[in-house]
């Protein structure tokens, strides 16, 4: 009797899980899924981009899979990509609920905030408080020139010597967001700082990894103690510490004064004070800024690990980067944003990494606001939507050299910078990454303040390079020691 009515509970269950992942008239097509995995099984969990190719080969540049029992559709390609993070943006805007980011979120801040009042009013209010203190003017150059000092003289100390550079990018980086957010700087060492760094690298590798994907697909696990559970406890930790920054400044603070992110979010919270339902709150103030040093750290400091990477082991290019930098800075004591317009072979330089290294591998997920149509398919509200960045920027038929490290990708025949739709190392549309303009000036002035200075050298005994990167949120290249050379201009 027992056995009978385990089989009925199991054939309702295979029944009730065939009907729900049957997929709708005119919805992507994909492979069939299996009960409780759905196409889980199909992808590799530690990286499944090379996975995705191969299914957009067989079933097209969109198309669907299944998370447990939740349908998502893939994006690929320059043309998928813009017609649904461009042309339909709004219908392409929100963010999914029930994942690991967005349980760690709460929905709130910025990155991971749903489509409407909230996230347009906090993304206005970011973009509009970095610029305010200085994004895009001469004064952020001075703090991350000021920056550079400190990674110089880490360098300097070890000048003939290997290095491991995996922190050293990822400290500077961090600390601009910081001086911007917070009011200070924090030394390279400080206990606090560096469980920041830890957490956001953590979270990156997790999120997107094989425990974030079970995390995702399987609820009835996620009160088990499996290491999804890490990233929650990181995350609290240090927005626990966060709060207390906040308090700090609440104390010293001289209203409409602001020295930083968090006393504006103040000034906006006492603005707003007399409104029913007031969208600033402490709630969303630290997740907002979370948001921020998520964005402004580890996309910048990973493209500089990669870029050193590709440099150390393509000498020409770095030689024929550092003869332009001389040539450009010529009398100068330091470099400006500005100059990056009499430098095109350093920017295609920059820019071809950022494409090769792929650093935000699948973006952030989003989700559709309502029913719309995507190249002809029908995708309904509230559908799970994953944008396959990789697959524009080594798209073939966009690039040169699509699966190459090549600068010449972004240069004509005269040697000038070309502008390219398909390049969108942060996506593109209302939801690109919040930190591009930030990265884009870091990336620049921090190489190119670098290169003036030191040789990067593979060391010898390092054997092959590996360029095979670590799979996240965010992706990074896998550790591997440098060697650095005072250039001889700048010695004696």
């Amino acid at each position: 009797m027992l056995g009978s009515l385990f089989l009925l509970w199991l054939t309702f269950c295979l029944l009730f899980f065939l009907l729900r992942t049957r997929r709708a008239k005119n919805f992507p097509p994909g492979p069939q899924p299996v009960p409780i995995f759905g196409n889980l099984l199909q992808l590799n969990l530690e990286n499944p981009t090379a996975d995705l190719e191969r299914l957009s080969a067989r079933y097209g540049k969109v198309f669907s899979l299944y998370f447990g029992g939740r349908p998502a559709v893939i994006l690929n390609g320059t043309k998928a990509m813009r017609e649904a993070l461009v042309t339909k943006a709004t219908d392409f805007a929100g963010r999914p609920g029930g994942l690991l980011l967005s349980h760690l979120t709460q929905g709130k801040g910025v990155i991971m905030a749903d489509h409407g009042p909230s996230w347009r009013e906090h993304r206005r209010f970011a973009l509009m408080t970095l610029r305010n203190f200085g994004l895009g003017k001469q004064s952020m150059e001075q703090r991350i020139l000021g920056e550079v000092e400190h990674v110089a003289a880490v360098l300097e100390k070890s000048i003939g010597k290997s290095v491991d550079p995996q922190t050293l990018f990822h400290n500077a980086s961090c600390d601009i967001i910081c001086s911007i957010m917070f009011g200070a700087r924090y030394d390279y060492e400080h206990e606090f700082f560096q469980a920041m760094i830890k957490m956001m690298a953590d979270n990156s590798k997790i999120a997107n990894g094989p425990w974030g994907m079970i995390y995702d697909t399987m609820p009835l696990l996620r009160s088990l103690p499996l290491p999804f559970q890490n990233p929650l406890k990181a995350y609290c930790t240090v927005k626990h510490h966060v709060l207390g920054i906040v308090e700090e400044h609440r104390a010293s603070r001289s209203p409409n004064q602001p020295r930083d992110v968090i006393d504006s979010y103040l000034d906006q919270m006492d603005k707003r004070k007399a409104e029913e339902d007031s969208l600033f709150n402490e709630d969303q103030m630290v997740v907002m800024l979370l948001d921020l040093l998520f964005a402004g750290t580890d996309t910048t400091s990973n493209t500089i690990r990669f870029a050193v990477l590709y440099l150390m082991t393509h000498p020409d290019i770095q030689e024929r980067c550092q003869r332009e930098i001389d040539r450009v800075l010529e009398g100068k004591d330091q470099a400006s944003f500005e100059d990056r317009h009499k430098m095109p072979y350093t920017q295609a330089v920059i820019q071809e990494t950022q494409r090769i290294a792929s650093t935000l591998p699948l973006s952030v997920f989003h989700c559709t606001t309502k029913d719309t149509e995507l190249m002809g398919y029908h995708i309904p509200k509230g559908t799970l939507v994953i944008p396959n960045l990789t697959s524009v920027l080594h798209e073939e038929g966009q690039w040169k050299f699509p699966h190459e490290f090549n600068p010449d990708n972004f240069l004509n025949e005269q040697g000038e910078l070309l502008k390219l739709e398909a390049f969108m190392p942060f996506s593109v549309g209302p939801r690109m990454c919040l930190g591009e303009g930030l990265a884009r000036m870091e990336l620049f002035l921090i190489l190119v303040t670098l290169l003036r200075r030191f040789q990067f050298v593979w060391p010898e005994d390092a054997g092959q390079p590996d360029y095979t990167p670590v799979f996240g949120v965010t992706q990074a290249p896998k550790p591997y020691s440098m060697m650095v050379r005072l250039r001889e201009s700048q010695q004696g």
